[in-house]
């Protein structure tokens, strides 16, 4: 018998224009945890997807448990013994959280009733073993928020006792508890003999969390090495192929007058009394912990939550952002934090995503060959990678679908940009690319409103950082400020606490 449960040797696969992956491998051995790195477009998750037959390889054989196997579909790969927790949910959003979790398995009693007591009794077993205690069975998946989600989905995949499990950016909205959790149960499945498929870009958590990785760049496979053999630096090197010396490029921008003031701002429950401003050239940062209300408070500037107090001013005159299209006629731009669920139209191409958000300029009928030559521009300038203008957004990577958004935004020319979590589930490179782009456009005399939950990430873009906790403001802080020994303490101390503090700036 193989050391190896799984080994995937010489795999291809090939899209109309582009050949994702060229002749790859990928060995894991049964009771660890093995992580797969690369940056976007590298072929991570298409080797995946190989795996589960989702595609089917062009080349290349996979071998389980000791036999040679070749599923057609992805229910073929759960009755086998693989599942996977994907990096972009597809949540079944009308249906309870019980529902979404033995979907397709559902219990019979007298032959032909769903036994939903039972059910409800097996995810609440499930629930209780995995240590989820903030979510009930009968909960509308509609109403939970990404973290829960996120969680909902992990516990679906490992109510299949898979003997592997594979891991697609599984905290990428998890709280830190919500991670130790998941670690946690990652370690249990890890003594149990389970072969995990670990594939994250948060490098930390590659060190913390995994017995050996593959690294994987532009389609083809780097090196595999045991985690103890390899560190930071020769991680970031093998993946993008280049040294990244300056991951938060934050460069000194002139801080002009103030461009938006924002008094007592207030939605609802969402959140309450926010108060700010922002000036032209200065990066805002936003931090707090999941459930915050960051967000709430973006997507509110941006029309899409009511205001029911306080008062929005753009260069001293009051708006009344009523809805998305109020926020963008007043030169608002908004990246989302949900780029599936709110950002990306997947079944249109990259042309089209590019410019629908300032689609009234190129006529009726539209002047095509214009959309072509602005889509084509930014596909340059933003380094995107894709076959066509014409290839659907939905076959991107990731920080590629990312840098669409990015696109189209920039193309409105908005005098105040909002990104929220600009570089989640981005890779390494792409993210010191997206991070030079936000301190170019603020030393434009852009205005920018920067959400993140990363806390390294928003410090070293940030001139000041607004901290929030459970829809309270509670802290303004200078970089000067947070830019010092302990400042991520001190802004964890005010993001954990509901009293408001005094070093507003």
């Amino acid at each position: 018998m193989s050391e190896y449960i799984l080994e995937m040797q010489g795999i291809t696969k090939t899209f109309p224009g582009v050949k994702a992956l060229d002749s790859v491998s990928l060995r894991v051995r049964p009771g660890t945890i093995h992580g797969v790195m690369g940056e976007n477009g590298a072929g991570k998750s298409t080797l995946m997807k190989c795996l589960l037959g989702i595609y089917q390889r062009n080349s290349g054989t996979i071998i389980y448990k000791g036999r040679e196997v070749n599923y057609k579909t992805v229910r073929e790969a759960l009755a086998d013994g693989i599942s996977m927790v994907h990096q972009e949910l597809s949540p079944i959003p009308e249906r309870t959280v019980m529902d979404n979790v033995w979907v397709g398995r559902v219990p019979i009693k007298w032959g032909f009733i769903v036994d939903r007591k039972k059910m409800e009794r097996d995810t609440q077993e499930l629930f209780n073993r995995i240590g989820i205690d903030n979510i009930r069975p009968q909960d509308r998946m509609k109403d939970l928020s990404v973290a829960k989600m996120q969680m909902v989905e992990i516990a679906k995949a490992v109510s299949w006792n898979s003997s592997i499990v594979i891991m697609d950016e599984p905290t990428s909205a998890l709280t830190n508890r919500e991670v130790e959790s998941l670690f946690k149960i990652l370690r249990d499945l890890r003594r149990q003999g389970v072969g995990i498929i670990y594939i994250s870009h948060k490098m930390d958590e590659i060190f913390q969390i995994c017995d050996e990785l593959s690294i994987y760049r532009d389609g083809t496979f780097v090196k595999n090495s045991n985690i103890a053999d390899i560190d930071m630096k020769g991680l970031i090197e093998a993946m993008v192929g280049r040294e990244v010396t300056a991951m938060y490029p934050k460069i000194d921008c002139e801080i002009g007058a103030p461009v938006l003031k924002v008094e007592n701002l207030t939605s609802g429950k969402l959140f309450r009394n926010i108060s700010f401003e922002l000036r032209r050239g200065e990066i805002l940062g936003f931090a707090g912990l999941v459930g915050a209300g960051r967000t709430e408070v973006c997507e509110t500037l941006f029309g899409l939550h009511p205001i029911t107090g306080g008062h929005i001013y753009k260069n001293g005159v009051e708006l009344r952002i009523k809805s998305p299209t109020d926020a963008i006629r007043n030169k608002f731009g908004l990246i989302t934090e949900d780029r599936r669920g709110k950002g990306i139209f997947g079944l249109l191409s990259v042309a089209r995503n590019t410019v629908i958000s300032n689609i009234r300029i190129y006529g009726f009928p539209l002047k095509h060959g214009k959309i072509r030559r602005d889509s084509k521009s930014f596909v340059e300038k933003l380094n995107i990678k894709t076959p066509s203008l014409e290839q659907r957004l939905m076959h991107l990577s990731g920080g590629n679908q990312q840098k669409v958004l990015v696109a189209r935004w920039l193309l409105t020319n908005p005098d105040i940009l909002i990104v929220d979590e600009p570089t989640r589930g981005i890779d390494v490179g792409a993210k010191a690319e997206i991070h030079s782009l936000i301190t170019q456009l603020a030393g434009e005399g852009k205005a920018i409103i920067l959400v993140s939950s990363e806390l390294p990430e928003v410090m070293g873009m940030s001139d000041r950082i607004l901290v929030m906790h459970a829809g309270d403001q509670t802290a303004v802080v200078d970089r000067k400020d947070f830019n010092v020994p302990g400042g991520d303490a001190m802004l964890l101390a005010y993001a954990s606490s509901s009293q408001k503090q005094d070093v507003v700036a």
